[in-house]
């Protein structure tokens, strides 16, 4: 009997990794293809296949899987990363395969369609302009008002997202997206965003079916680097009620409804007002996190759902979940890292992991690159919760050393 399989298409951070374990616990053979199998490391660790080829030619991808499928009974196809999601969407509908509607994602990633589909739908979102020039951008923020945000149309993980607060700003950040420093997925475009200020919520969904909401901090302004998550969300029952009704409006709006699907809010004077629609699964340690919280393991029903597998949604054993990210406060060498052995000692820690090592150079970004790695802790308390995550954190410690500086 033929192997059944699993075709992953790239990878996004520490999810392929939760994808690839997954696959092998459900009794699955995950195979990788991706235009660099070398970014991820883990494959050859771990013996798992993996084929290099260019990912963004959905014909060299059909003639990759028409090749596997003679030796393998493909059970699915599927990906973490937003950018190839479409891919597979297309792939899946050559093969006959579950999958994502390929339109509705290409439509969703691209950030000034996503808003202009949730504004003809009455869907609350910021004030927005599309500019593609200095003079567009002036403009727009002139229109909005400052403070404004500028972000790429297209683009995920905060990359080239920054919160501009005075011409100055707005001047300086417009020049790195259009002057060669920021590297474009497509045409640059940038989308000029009112700042929606208010708490931050992020809502987890599956299908049709809302599972999750969570409430996060990023660190300091201008950019928006996740710090500090929490499941669930502390809201009262009509708030979260409103929530899972605007989720439901995007859904409809964008054409979604089919997998795991992520939406981020900020909660202002008009209420949930919608940031941005991720037409994938957040990123970890968000999944791991709604497991401990809920009981649901979202990799596992996404993964059901795309080898046409009955799903299971059901929650299980509440608990309040938090994690803390691992920021660097300098540019430099990493030149230790320690205190996961300790901190994963105290009852309560689910998950210490670092996701770079001594000897790494760290030059922040501003984005989700700056990561070094989390900590998760649960129990059935929020205030014992934070209380697990604090001493865990504390234990944890590093050192970078600044870069030598440049001869004049």
């Amino acid at each position: 009997m033929a192997k059944r399989v699993l075709i992953l298409i790239e990878g996004a951070g520490n999810n392929m990794r939760l994808y690839v374990q997954t696959a092998q616990r459900l009794g699955l053979h995950p195979i990788a293809l991706s235009a660099d199998p070398a970014r991820y490391d883990y494959l050859a660790a771990e013996g798992i296949e993996a084929i290099r080829i260019d990912t963004g030619n959905l014909d060299a991808l059909v003639s990759e899987c028409s090749r596997l499928g003679a030796t393998y009974d493909i059970a699915g196809i599927t990906s973490t990363q937003e950018s190839t999601y479409a891919t597979v969407g297309n792939l899946c509908r050559y093969f006959d395969l579950p999958g994502p509607n390929a339109t509705s994602i290409e439509r969703c990633c691209n950030k000034f369609v996503q808003r202009e589909l949730l504004a003809e739908a009455g869907v609350p979102i910021p004030a927005y302009r599309l500019a593609a020039n200095a003079k567009d951008v002036e403009s727009a923020a002139a229109e909005i008002g400052l403070p404004v945000i500028l972000k790429p149309a297209v683009g995920s993980g905060s990359s080239g997202v920054r919160l501009c607060r005075n011409v100055d700003e707005l001047a300086e950040h417009t020049s790195y997206l259009l002057g060669g420093k920021h590297i474009w997925r497509s045409s640059p475009r940038i989308l000029v965003e009112e700042f929606a200020q208010g708490p931050y919520y992020s809502a987890d969904i599956m299908g049709n079916e809302l599972v999750a909401i969570c409430d996060a901090e990023f660190g300091p302004h201008p950019h928006f680097v996740f710090r500090e998550a929490t499941y669930p969300a502390l809201l009262t029952a009509d708030e979260h009620n409103r929530i899972g009704d605007v989720s439901l409006s995007c859904l409809r709006a964008l054409g979604l409804g089919w997998g795991p699907t992520n939406i981020e809010f900020r909660w202002t004077k008009r209420g949930p007002v919608v940031i941005e629609v991720n037409p994938r699964m957040p990123g970890s340690p968000a999944p791991q996190m709604v497991q401990l919280a809920y009981g649901v393991d979202l990799v596992t029903e996404h993964i059901k759902l795309v080898i046409g597998d009955e799903w299971n949604l059901r929650r299980r054993h509440p608990q309040i979940a938090a994690a803390r990210i691992l920021l660097p406060d300098r540019d430099g060498t990493l030149d230790w890292i320690d205190g996961d052995s300790r901190a994963t000692a105290i009852p309560g820690v689910a998950e210490v992991k670092f996701y770079i090592g001594p000897k790494t150079p760290i030059v922040r970004k501003g984005d989700y690159r700056d990561w070094m790695g989390h900590v998760i802790a649960a129990s059935p308390t929020r205030a014992r919760t934070k209380t697990i995550l604090q001493r865990a954190v504390d234990l944890i410690d590093w050192s970078i050393i600044p870069f030598p500086a440049e001869k004049e």
